[in-house]
């Protein structure tokens, strides 16, 4: 159980260095938080390979067609990229919406991982954004990882210790047979993964899934269902999110046109890109555009 003093000591360090939805460096570790006294609309973006730990709050998380809800005490694990779109559902100023959270370096894992019996995880399957309470050992973990950032000479010594801790409490949790899976020689969660790091460098680039299943080393119908599997959506489908995320923050960043967008992410069709941009968010690019440079 997350205690009342561990919320008060994070709520008052966002407090004192403004600390938004957007994920703040506390500088120990790689650990971010994210904070907000209000609930927000919805907001599409890209998860990476992390670990989050919910301190209060409730947030939604729509992950393809499924609904996720964060809740206090709730560990999330993301072992994949996955795009999502998610929104912050119960938040004031009295009790704001709190999260801290650590990526998933990978190597790392992997040095630990043969401490685990692979043997009996052989024919565990799981997802790559998976939702579970936190152990009160995990908990302590993070409290602790959290209290160097007032310990910067402490923490470069002991922080990497923690985040191994962490790390390998994640690979013991109940719901951390993803990254179990991931972790093995020759797993299918592994190939998926090199595909999606293939799609994300050339996302403007048009592909086959017989393609895509080659470079995995997979059949075509056992990639298409490992991918869908493993990212709840489908290869074309998460080909377009990663070009609509990067439209929009071209839009955001850069002088171009819409037009010009459109066509540096790999669309054929301006119109195309317009239909498809308003129904991922909501409203269409142009005025997204007048909208995002005044923001």
């Amino acid at each position: 159980m997350i205690t009342d003093s561990f919320i008060s000591r994070v709520s008052s360090y966002a407090a004192l260095n403004g600390v938004s939805i957007d994920p703040y460096d506390t500088g120990v570790a790689d650990l971010s938080l994210a904070s907000s006294r209000k609930t927000t609309d919805s907001r599409a973006c890209l998860y990476q390979p992390t670990f989050c730990l919910i301190l209060q709050g409730r947030k939604e998380v729509h992950v393809g067609a499924t609904r996720h809800v964060f809740t206090p005490g709730d560990a999330v694990i993301v072992t994949h990229d996955v795009p999502m779109v998610s929104r912050i559902t119960e938040a004031s100023v009295e009790a704001p919406y709190i999260a801290l959270s650590l990526p998933i370096a990978l190597h790392t894992m992997r040095s630990l991982y043969s401490e685990i019996d692979e043997a009996a995880l052989e024919q565990e399957k799981g997802e790559s954004f998976k939702v579970g309470k936190a152990e009160p050992a995990l908990i302590d973990a993070v409290s602790r990882l959290f209290a160097l950032v007032k310990q910067p000479r402490e923490a470069r010594l002991i922080a990497p210790l923690i985040v191994k801790e962490i790390y390998f409490r994640l690979l013991l949790a109940p719901h951390g047979a993803m990254l179990r899976h991931l972790l093995q020689r020759g797993s299918a969660a592994g190939r998926v993964s090199k595909v999606i790091a293939d799609i994300k460098q050339h996302y403007a680039t048009s592909f086959t899934v017989d393609e895509l299943a080659a470079t995995a080393m997979m059949s075509p119908s056992s990639f298409y269902e490992n991918f869908k599997s493993i990212t709840a959506t489908t290869p074309l489908q998460f080909q377009k999110d990663i070009r609509l995320l990067e439209a929009r923050r071209l839009l955001m960043d850069t002088r171009q046109t819409v037009s010009a967008v459109a066509f540096e992410v790999g669309y054929q069709s301006p119109a195309q890109f317009s239909r498809d941009y308003s129904r991922k968010f909501g409203q269409s690019p142009r005025v997204d555009k007048k909208k995002l440079s005044f923001t």
